[in-house]
């Protein structure tokens, strides 16, 4: 079960169908054009829609370069999708786990899209933790993203 108290969440009503916004979040490749962190550079090449228990890479940079891989553990076509990340090395093995969830519904007018920063199972969750105000800032960039790229 998950502990709330370690979960961020916002969400914002896209003017699109859900399918075209899975489509968007379930492709890799499209990552960096939806980061609002600014810190995705780039999917291995190859790059598929995701699929429950698929794993996939991802160039980072926040400050120095590094990877990240990720774990679909969540899948639900055109409804929800999450990954759990794990880095390389020794700082991946300290800092790993955290989960980023997107939940889509249906409403009036498109989708209310729900992305979540999830470090119930983060290891270093107590450090990792305080950066969620600046997290959620960018979550909120992301979805804006999301909404000019499937509205466009």
């Amino acid at each position: 079960m998950t502990d709330t108290k370690y979960v961020e969440t916002v969400e914002r009503t896209i003017p699109a169908p859900p399918e075209a916004i899975f489509a968007l979040i379930a492709d890799p490749s499209r990552h960096q054009d939806i980061d609002g962190s600014g810190t995705v550079r780039e999917a291995p090449e190859g790059s598929k829609q995701l699929a429950l228990g698929d794993t996939f890479g991802m160039s980072m940079k926040a400050g120095v370069a590094y990877s990240m891989s990720n774990t679909v553990i969540e899948y639900e076509p055109n409804r929800r999708l999450a990954w759990q990340t794990r880095g390389g090395g020794k700082l991946g093995k300290r800092f790993a786990g955290r989960i980023w969830r997107y939940e889509l519904e249906p409403v009036e007018g498109g989708t209310r899209v729900r992305e979540s920063w999830d470090l119930s199972e983060e290891t270093g969750k107590a450090l990792v933790w305080r950066a969620r105000g600046k997290t959620r800032k960018n979550m909120d960039a992301t979805l804006e993203r999301i909404e000019q790229v499937v509205t466009t």
